[in-house]
């Protein structure tokens, strides 16, 4: 039996991601386990679910008078000693600097629910939304890729799919089609991901 692949997990919200990789992990459909699950915000829902699946949940805090590199150094270091092949990226809502990314070559994850160079950044569904109504587009969609620096929701591309607007759609049922789809994605990408890199 292959080892399982070692996630880990960082989150700045609810979790929805996360919890379809827990789900998919205790159900075997991934060949993985999450060592911990880190959030820089300490009211993140993501830690609870982290916590009911008896995995380590940690709220990682940027200290007073910290610089944004020594608090990814701090990351880095402590990310580092979990011996993770992967680094999955479930909501993060910080950029993290090349003093993080340096050390995980190729082994930082993202999730963004928008199409390759659309909408990156925060609020992406709503952005999509609003772009649909001035007619500007018919479509938008999810994509898992690589973090290989700084430059935010961009980067090797490892998947993507369309997800087309409805005239009847509301932002609410955009969010709900788009959250659904993210979670079968993000769990097959990481199922192809592993299947790769064990063979």
């Amino acid at each position: 039996m292959a080892a399982l692949s070692r996630f880990v997990v960082l989150i700045s919200g609810n979790g929805s991601n996360l919890q379809a990789i827990l789900d998919a992990c205790a159900s075997g459909e991934l060949a993985a386990s999450v060592l911990s699950v880190i959030s820089n915000k300490a009211d993140s829902y993501g830690l609870t679910r982290a916590r009911s699946a008896g995995i380590e949940a940690v709220h990682f805090a940027k200290l007073e008078n910290e610089t944004r590199n020594e608090f990814d150094t701090r990351l880095a270091n402590y990310v580092a000693s979990k011996q993770p092949d992967y680094i999955i990226l479930a909501g993060w809502m910080r950029i993290l600097s090349s003093t993080f990314l340096s050390v995980f070559p190729n082994r930082v994850i993202n999730i963004h629910p928008a199409l390759p160079d659309t909408f990156p950044g925060t609020h992406a569904i709503e952005r999509a939304y609003q772009a649909y109504q001035r007619g500007e587009i018919n479509h938008t969609g999810v994509m898992v890729h690589l973090v290989p620096d700084e430059s935010v929701d961009n980067g090797p591309l490892l998947s993507t799919e369309i997800v087309s607007i409805h005239p009847n759609d509301t932002l609410e049922s955009l969010e709900a089609r788009i959250h659904i789809l993210e979670h079968k994605l993000f769990v097959n990408t990481l199922k192809t991901l592993i299947k790769e890199t064990t063979h």
